[in-house]
């Protein structure tokens, strides 16, 4: 038996440290204690979802690599960046409530005098890996340093282009707290992060961190970051409740009916920051079109189109899917459009405040190639990029 024990901890010691850790122990007990996890694995709301490609390798291959669809997965120019400065968020929000998108899913939520931080990711891929996987599109438009004092992080899930090492191994060295769904806090811990400032959530649990409640919602997605997915860390969106205010963000998720319970139990909500990007109709279950996006967030408030602001992440950072780099932006202002919502776009790095004239200007089209055929006439927009950004 101890020849069995050294041999397990020699190969824990061989496995990359981005890959984090599994769960074991109480943590583990915990896991087999919550209702969503059966047979071995965490299950989804809705049923099982697929999270591998479907169809055939070969078709997805002619996809992957088709010649004229290629060039049109990545910008054809300079992505435009707002360079957050200090002054941009020293002071308060004027409505008490701020939201500044870093790109992808990172977001930095100042809400009801505390400051949450989703999702972070400042490394250079998503990867565990230095010179392979996915790289970043654009810098990042503020040293994560520079962002100040944050009360808590938020993690929606282990994916790599969620749960960043660099990034988070550079936080371990504050005083934040972690907010992350169960089993998460298994690779928190390996990398620095002291037990005391985790809070490790099942669905429908919530934990307060000053004057805000954190909640952990379903989402419909999966798991994993090493060679073996064992889907034993769970997937969440969130729903963050101040006095005055309430937030949701989507994490990863496909798109499924509990959004609108989700909304009936905590809704409805100033602002929703909801993932139409990277989806594919080899994944379905998976990921949200720019459609699904917007009826997610019409369920998420009480199919109210006038309520709240949707802000659109988990696009236009990293190349994660056959679409169009450009598509994901173009196609959920059109959707939010047509639905009557109100669309928030932000280059990266602008804060805006969601009661307060949220920008609305799809800064993407000056540098994406344009659709076979042509953007859409709404909204019309300046063909130069500089008098593109004019007024925001």
């Amino acid at each position: 038996m101890a020849g069995i024990r050294s041999l397990s901890s020699g190969l824990r010691a061989l496995r990359p440290v981005a890959f984090g850790a599994d769960p074991e122990g109480e943590r583990m007990a915990r896991i087999r204690r919550s209702p969503h996890f059966k047979d071995g694995v965490f299950q989804n709301p809705g049923g099982e979802a697929r999270t591998r490609p479907s169809g055939s390798m070969t078709a997805f291959a002619k996809v992957f690599f088709d010649k004229e669809s290629r060039p049109r997965r990545a910008p054809s120019g300079t992505i435009p960046l707002h360079t957050t400065t200090l002054a941009d968020i020293a002071s308060p929000p004027a409505t008490g409530l701020r939201l500044t998108w870093a790109g992808h899913s990172s977001v930095l939520a100042e809400i009801d005098g505390q400051r949450v931080l989703f999702d972070p990711v400042w490394g250079e891929r998503c990867s565990p890996f230095p010179f392979a996987g996915p790289k970043r599109l654009h810098p990042v438009p503020v040293a994560l340093a520079a962002l100040g004092p944050v009360d808590v992080v938020v993690i929606s899930h282990d994916h790599y282009d969620h749960l960043d090492l660099p990034t988070i191994k550079a936080l371990a060295g504050t005083d934040t707290l972690f907010a992350v769904p169960l089993g998460v806090g298994a690779h928190l811990e390996r990398w620095g992060v002291p037990a005391d400032r985790l809070r490790e959530l099942d669905w429908h649990e919530t934990t307060k961190v000053g004057g805000l409640s954190l909640t952990a919602t379903p989402a419909r997605h999966f798991c994993g970051r090493g060679l073996r997915n064992t889907q034993h860390t769970l997937w969440a969106s969130w729903v963050v409740a101040g006095a005055e205010h309430r937030i949701f963000h989507s994490g990863d998720t496909g798109y499924f009916d509990g959004f609108r319970d989700i909304g009936s139990a905590h809704g409805p909500f100033d602002a929703t920051m909801i993932q139409i990007g990277a989806y594919s109709d080899f994944w379905p279950d998976i990921h949200m079109t720019p459609e699904e996006g917007v009826r997610a967030h019409l369920d998420l408030q009480g199919g109210d189109p006038a309520a709240g602001v949707l802000l659109p992440i988990h696009w236009g950072t990293f190349n994660l899917a056959t679409h169009p780099w450009a598509e994901p932006g173009e196609g959920t202002m059109q959707a939010a459009h047509k639905a009557g919502v109100t669309m928030a776009s932000p280059r990266p790095g602008q804060p805006f405040e969601p009661a307060d004239s949220p920008p609305t200007t799809p800064w993407w089209r000056p540098v994406a190639l344009a659709p076979s055929e042509g953007w859409s006439a709404w909204p019309a927009v300046e063909s130069d990029p500089e008098q593109a950004l004019v007024g925001e």
